[in-house]
Parts: C-alpha cells; sequence; structure tokens
C-alpha cells in the first residue's frame, strides 16, 4: 500500500513540476505541457500505482480535458495501424493455443532439439532469420508469427505467466523479443523504417545503401548479436530447467497422443502460410501488414478456428489496446507539436566541434536512448534520424558509417522498454516478465548493442573500408 501512494504521488509530481516549469523558449504550450503528462505517463509505467491501462487511460483523459489535445485526437490512439497488429497478433496467438497447432509445433522442436533450453532459443532465433528478410515489419514476424510458436512451447514445458513462469517461458520471451531487434536491424527489409533511413540518407547525405550493402556491414556485429544475446541471458536470466533429456522422448509421445492433423489445425496452417506470403511481398501488393493480420484473423473467424467469443475474451488484446494506443498517441503528438525537434536541434548545437569516433558514438547513444520518449520506432526515425546521422559526417565520418550507424540503433533501440516497438507488448503483455526485470534487461541489452555494434561492428567496418 505505501509503495503505491508513494508512487501514485511521485507521478503526480512529475506531471505538476513539469506543468508549472515555465515553457523553454522554442516551444509551444501544447509541446511543454503534453511533455509533462507523457513523462507522468512514463514514471507512472515504471512505478505501477494502478495498471498500465489506467495509467494510459488518465493521461488521455487529461490530455483533452486540459486543452493540451483534442477530444478526437485521443481517440486516434485506438485507430492506429500498429496497435491492431498488435491486437491481432494476441488472436492469432490464441488460434495457436485452440487448435493444438501451437502444441504441435512446440512438440516437434522439443523433438528435435528439446534436450536444452539454449538450443531451442537458436533454433527460434534461425527461424526468425530465415523470415526476416521478407516480412518487412518485426511487429509481423516477431508478434503475428514467433511469438505464438514461442508461447506453445512455453505451454508445453508447463511453464506459464501465472504458473512456473522462471521454468522456461521468461528465458524464452526474453531471448526471443532482444533476438528479434537484431534480426530487424540485420536486413534492409526486416523493419519497415529501414527503408524509411535509406530515403532520408539518400536526401540528407547523398549515400545510396543497396539492400546488400547493409546486410554485409550487419552481418558479423548481427551474428555476434544472435550468439551472445541468448547465452547471457540464458547465464544471468536463466530458465530453471536447463538440461531436458527426457523433452525428447515426451514430445514423441505427445505427438503420437495427438494423432494427425486436425481440419482446423490445417485451416491455421494454411492461414498462417498465406499471411507469411502476403507479409513478404508487402513491397509488391502494398496491402498493409495490419490489413493482412485482419484478414487472417476474419478468415479464422469465417472457418470457426475462432469464434467471437474467443475475440471478446482475450483480455490481454484489449489491455494492451488502451495502454499502448495512448502512449503512441502522445509520442505522435510530441512529434507533432515540434518537441523532438526542438530536442534534436538542442543536440545538434551542443555537439558542434566533436571527434569524428566521438560523434559516431554519440550519435549512435542519443538516437538509443531517446527512444524512451518513443513508442513507435518508425515514428522515431522521422522525428530524428535527419538530425543525428548529420553528426557524424560533419565531424568528418564516412557518409555511409554516419548514416548506417543511426539506422542501426533506430532498430536496436526498441529494446528499452515494453512500448517501444510493436513486438514489445504482445512479449511483455504475456506476462512472464515483470516490468521492472523487463526495463533492466532492456538496458542491460542496450549497453550490449554498444559494444557489440561500435565495437565489433566498427571493427568489421574498418575491415570492409568503411572507415
Amino acid at each position: 500500500m505505501k509503495n503505491k501512494l508513494l508512487g501514485t504521488v511521485l507521478t503526480l509530481a512529475t506531471v505538476i513540476i513539469l506543468w508549472i516549469i515555465p515553457v523553454p523558449a522554442g516551444l509551444s504550450v501544447k509541446a511543454w505541457h503534453l511533455f509533462a503528462l507523457f513523462m507522468g505517463t512514463v514514471v507512472g509505467f515504471i512505478l505501477q500505482p494502478i495498471e498500465l491501462g489506467t495509467v494510459a487511460l488518465i493521461a488521455m483523459i487529461l490530455c483533452a480535458l486540459t486543452g493540451t489535445m483534442e477530444f478526437k485526437e485521443v481517440l486516434s490512439a485506438f485507430s492506429g495501424k500498429i496497435v491492431w497488429l498488435i491486437v491481432t497478433a494476441f488472436l492469432l496467438a490464441r488460434s495457436f493455443d485452440k487448435t493444438g497447432l501451437g502444441k504441435r509445433i512446440a512438440y516437434t522442436m522439443m523433438r528435435l532439439f528439446g534436450d536444452s533450453s539454449l538450443k531451442l532459443v537458436y533454433s527460434l532465433t534461425i527461424s526468425d532469420v530465415i523470415i526476416g528478410p521478407v516480412v518487412p515489419s518485426n511487429s509481423a514476424r516477431s508478434g503475428g508469427l514467433v511469438y505464438p510458436i514461442v508461447q506453445s512451447v512455453a505451454d508445453a514445458f508447463d511453464s506459464h505467466s501465472d504458473k512456473n513462469p522462471r521454468k522456461i517461458g521468461s528465458y524464452l520471451m526474453a531471448s526471443m523479443f532482444h533476438v528479434d531487434m537484431v534480426v530487424a536491424a540485420m536486413f534492409m527489409t526486416a523493419m519497415v523504417g529501414n527503408p524509411l533511413a535509406a530515403g532520408i540518407a539518400k536526401k540528407v547525405l547523398g549515400i545510396d545503401i543497396s539492400w546488400i550493402q547493409w546486410f554485409v556491414a550487419a552481418s558479423v556485429p548481427g551474428i555476434c548479436g544472435l550468439i551472445l544475446i541468448p547465452y547471457l541471458l540464458y547465464k544471468f536470466y536463466p530458465p530453471e530447467i536447463k538440461k531436458t533429456p527426457e523433452a525428447k522422448k515426451l514430445a514423441t509421445e505427445e505427438l503420437k497422443k495427438m494423432g494427425p492433423m486436425s481440419a482446423r489445425e490445417k485451416s491455421l496452417f494454411v492461414v498462417f502460410i498465406i499471411l507469411l506470403g502476403l507479409w513478404a511481398t508487402t513491397t509488391i501488393t502494398h496491402l498493409n501488414t495490419t490489413l493482412i493480420a485482419l484478414s487472417g484473423l476474419c478468415i479464422l473467424l469465417v472457418t470457426r478456428v475462432l469464434t467471437w467469443n474467443d475475440v471478446i475474451s482475450e483480455k490481454k488484446a484489449w489491455d494492451t489496446l488502451i495502454w499502448v494506443g495512448g502512449v503512441i498517441i502522445m509520442s505522435a503528438y510530441l512529434n507533432k507539436y515540434g518537441f523532438i525537434h526542438w530536442i534534436a536541434e538542442i543536440l545538434e548545437h551542443q555537439l558542434v566541434g566533436v571527434s569524428m569516433l566521438t560523434a559516431v558514438f554519440l550519435s549512435f547513444v542519443i538516437y538509443l536512448y531517446s527512444h524512451y520518449l518513443f513508442a513507435s520506432m518508425s515514428a522515431h526515425i522521422a522525428a530524428m534520424y535527419a538530425a543525428l546521422i548529420t553528426l557524424g559526417s560533419v565531424a568528418g565520418a564516412p557518409a555511409f558509417i554516419s548514416a548506417f550507424v543511426v539506422a542501426i540503433a533506430a532498430n536496436l533501440c526498441g529494446c528499452l522498454t515494453h512500448y517501444g516497438t510493436g513486438p514489445a507488448p504482445v512479449y511483455f503483455g504475456a506476462g512472464y516478465i515483470n516490468q521492472k526485470t523487463w526495463w533492466t534487461i532492456g538496458f542491460c541489452m542496450s549497453v550490449l548493442h554498444i559494444i557489440v555494434w561500435l565495437g565489433i561492428g566498427g571493427i568489421w567496418w574498418k575491415f570492409l573500408g568503411y572507415w
């Protein structure tokens, strides 16, 4: 009770103190007041005096009551493409559980790799890498395709959010979420913001970044990251079960009990393949990834793989809709009101005259940690990418390095919070990892990314002649 009271006081104090501070030069009153409410929301998320959804809903209502945002603008929080893709990911995961297809996949994986929890994660990582280049949305890929399988593997080991979470489920969720940040960074087509970054780099620095050039530059640090993340989490956030020699035998027996695939399993499998194919060809069809996901959901409803009752009873999906929608809309309007541009200009002016290596390092780090203010990686790119890629270039760094380093940070920055990228609310919303642990792991991963990408990556880029 005392902790909740203290959390309430600190959350309100954050809003009040920032609200009454004189508006800095160059900012509108609306921009500053929205920043106060946004920071209060972040503090509320961290301390959790009440549920996340309640914190976000109160913040949105205050935005409307104070005139910081119009009420119709607040309500647009629930119409965004990303938030509905996240909701649909929860429903797709439910279909895997209901039909038993997820369990079948899980037992098949257990039969092949089930003698070690570390091997399980590496096998899932390989799957993510294989589909990474052809699914240009980490929300669709990790949230819609990989997460249901991860959840099913955890269920197969009797590891649930409310029962034995540390048995293996927490480790699987943490590992696969952070692995996907690296997969998104490795391929220009693995995250929708990457082509946007490449386009901005062309306009600002006059540099053309090809798909193969991106991949070659990212390959060595990316592979190192994919190897290190599961292993380090295995050591410092370990599953309770590490060696599971009996798992292969158990999986074989369970698969025999399940028998051949049912009609519903086959229907779901077909829909799953269709979704994968459509997500992989969005550059040709120009179909929106969220529209594709919702179309798949409709097919599952029509074929009775899922029922409408399944949809309305998926509490985690609707809870996520509220709090993620709230954060996304406030972040979007911080950018619209000019707050993010104001921050970027201050940073650019303060860092004029630093050395080339320092400028490249700072551009990566500043971009990485400024993502605490964002709920969308694409919105972050639109707001700050152009400003920060000029830091290295002005200091004398090659144009490719200046642009590429920040583009990589634009993917890895999603590791920090439970709202910073599409898959985050999905994996966090599964309930296996509390918020304090999530943020702690996220910060540790960010430090690892700095070491791997600026250290190992820097050496690799020197070898390639990019420096």
